[in-house]
């Protein structure tokens, strides 16, 4: 994904001081570049004072937004006096892409009328306009705030991981490889709901891809690239050959899927032909995928493929698929979260090491689970979410906590790690009396305001909460 870019927007309004415009455009234009954001501005002397007041300057800016279309993500607008209402909605109501809105807080000392701003006032009006013609905007406590403080620092960053969530769900592209198991009616979902919110499923049989492994050749260039990036990934030294090969064969092929069908996130059937047929479990395919960014649910799981892609869109980080799986001792706000093998080794304390499948073996036997990437989560503070569809609608919850340093015994099997979440009795009360899944997608960071923003404002999801 390419690196974002803001158009700039400044407001004026005649009976307020336009000597503070020039020194807002260049204060806006230094906090965006400062988080690595690109800034398009309007030339200073397309407009009066290089602002926006009336309807014909917000004409004049509407075009420049037209002629820039598709180069910017985000608008942030910007107050340093009161501003026009008018000029502000005809200019932005046709942008496409969230708007952040900001107002200079005016200073004690400076309240004359030659310095006065007044911008905490024509906030209000801008937002009731906005409001009045259904133009969706972004607006953080507290009320105002300069550009170049720390406080705006950390809203531009909420807004930049609002813009990445809301650019890369508008139109999602996700993958079912597989049947839902049929043991595994907590994955069910409805695929007419999500493409009502321009989520379309490209569904696959496990067949399909099975064929395009028994057609790659191991001593092609390919296999070998890909045999060499997994035993640099992680540790293969348990592995036998012939199964680290099946292994790399199936993340080729499951590669040229992504890319034949222009797959933005995955869900893999996970169990049982891969053990039976193949003897391997496709665990650390999946852990690889998620650590270069791109989303891969097991348990054909497409309600945590899509949080999952999410919530790497707003970290700019990977994300994982774990289960809710075990209490932590008597600590009512802990938890261990667990999986196989999918989680990024950028999460993990340490390589991890290629195991085989303990609960497919005793169930199918020794040596037909080989893939699973065992090791344990590292300490770092996380959000999670989960969806589901219902009557109509795609819905989410979401949360933030932290992964601790306590320690899980040697002999727990897969890769897990301790969870602390405040509440989390009465969150899992609310998950479970909602009919959500024993799944949950997380990534590193606190990302909780920026989703429910993206979400709900620009994305029309649902969202419940967990209290």
């Amino acid at each position: 994904m390419r690196n974002l870019t803001f158009a700039l927007y400044f407001g004026n309004r005649g009976f307020f001081p336009e000597t503070l415009i020039a020194g807002a455009r260049d204060e806006m234009k230094k906090a965006v570049e400062a988080q690595g954001i690109s800034a398009l501005l309007q030339d200073p002397s397309a407009t009066k004072f290089g602002a926006v007041e009336t309807a014909a300057e917000g004409e004049i800016y509407a075009n420049f937004l037209k002629e820039n279309e598709g180069k910017y993500d985000g608008v942030v607008l910007c107050l340093p006096n009161f501003g026009d209402e008018n000029g502000a909605i005809k200019a932005l109501r046709d942008c496409g892409v969230p708007i952040l809105i900001q107002a200079y807080p005016d200073e004690i000392g400076k309240m004359d009328f030659n310095s006065r701003r007044d911008s905490f006032c024509g906030k209000l009006s801008i937002m009731d306009v906005f409001y009045q013609n259904k133009l969706p905007f972004t607006a953080f406590e507290p009320h105002t705030v300069h550009p170049l403080s720390e406080t705006f620092t950390k809203q531009i960053k909420d807004f930049a991981a609002v813009c990445r969530v809301v650019k890369a769900l508008k139109r999602l592209t996700v993958g079912a490889i597989g049947a839902r198991t049929t043991a595994f009616k907590t994955v069910r979902f409805d695929e007419i709901t999500l493409q009502k919110y321009g989520i379309t499923v490209e569904t696959l049989d496990l067949s399909q891809l099975f064929h395009k492994v028994s057609k790659l050749d191991p001593q092609s260039q390919k296999v070998k690239d890909k045999i060499e990036r997994l035993v640099n990934y992680t540790n293969f030294s348990c592995c036998p050959p012939a199964k680290t090969e099946a292994i790399a064969k199936v993340s080729v092929a499951i590669d040229d899927i992504i890319e034949e069908y222009k797959l933005d996130c995955l869900s893999l059937r996970c169990w049982n032909e891969f053990e039976e047929m193949m003897g391997i479990s496709p665990c650390v395919i999946l852990s690889e995928l998620n650590d270069r960014g791109f989303a891969a649910a097991c348990e054909l799981d497409v309600l945590n493929a899509i949080p999952m892609h999410a919530l790497a869109m707003a970290s700019e980080l990977p994300a994982t698929c774990l289960d809710w799986n075990n209490n932590y001792g008597e600590d009512p706000d802990k938890c261990i979260l667990f999986h196989c093998g999918p989680v990024p080794q950028t999460y993990m304390t340490a390589k991890g090491e290629i195991t085989d499948h303990k609960m497919f073996a005793k169930s199918y036997g020794e040596g037909c689970g080989w893939g699973t990437n065992e090791g344990r989560i590292k300490a770092f503070p996380f959000t999670f979410a989960s969806s589901k569809t219902e009557n109509g609608k795609l819905i989410f919850y979401m949360g933030e906590g932290e992964f601790t340093e306590d320690e899980i015994e040697a002999e727990f099997f897969g890769c897990g790690g301790v969870a602390r979440i405040d509440d989390l009795q009465r969150k899992m009360l609310a998950i479970g009396k909602n009919g959500y899944r024993h799944h949950v997608s997380v990534t590193a960071g606190l990302y909780e305001k920026a989703l429910k923003e993206a979400f709900s404002t620009y994305l029309g999801f649902d969202i419940i909460g967990l209290e």
